[in-house]
């Protein structure tokens, strides 16, 4: 199974990607994860990114591509894996479905995780305060502040890839407001 999980910051991806990667056993790719996996391992991609970075650049799609066609060849993946976080532009899209093509592989679903932007506010600071009581660390980008920007850069550059799958036929519109087991049960449901 192949798939891609869409949505703003705050929508669950990363909660109901857990839940897919406990499901079916297969992993939850994280670009900033392979990229910082890449450069340690020393791969040519790697070697390409840490060039660019020890320069003070933005990674190319084309290097991100790169260390997502090199990760998925690594045997964990070969039954499949959840992008997360990734697609985040129409052209990244684009380049995505260029390299699976080229290794005859099919996305299975793309689901976006659709949920009321004027809520997320309220939902991140729940989570900071949940966190707080349960005595762990508050993620850095749970700050309401911060999280504004997240989500204006979401909106800005990213909330159009997922009419990019619409048009192709690929996007599942999951309801994300929904209590966490009924999203995971309607992304299940989705995926057949």
């Amino acid at each position: 199974m192949r798939l891609i999980l869409l949505g703003p910051p705050g929508a669950g991806k990363g909660t109901q990607a857990a839940r897919l990667v406990e499901k079916h056993g297969i992993p939850q790719l994280s670009t900033g994860d392979m990229l910082r996996a890449a450069v340690a391992a020393g791969t040519p991609v790697g070697i390409k990114a840490k060039a660019v970075m020890d320069a003070g650049g933005l990674v190319s799609d084309e290097i991100v591509i790169g260390i997502i066609a090199d990760r998925i060849n690594e045997p964990d993946a070969r039954k499949g894996f959840i992008l997360d976080g990734f697609p985040r532009t129409v052209a990244q899209a684009e380049a995505l479905d260029s390299m699976l093509a080229e290794k005859q592989m099919k996305l299975r679903a793309v689901v976006e995780l659709r949920v009321d932007q004027t809520k997320l506010v309220d939902r991140i600071i729940k989570r900071a305060d949940e966190a707080r009581a349960a005595g762990q660390p508050v993620r850095k980008d749970d700050d309401p502040e911060v999280f504004k920007t997240r989500l204006e850069a979401y909106n800005r550059d990213t909330a159009v890839v997922a009419p990019y799958y619409e048009k192709r036929g690929q996007l599942t519109v999951v309801d994300g407001m929904k209590p966490v087991d009924d999203v995971t049960a309607a992304i299940v449901k989705a995926l057949g």
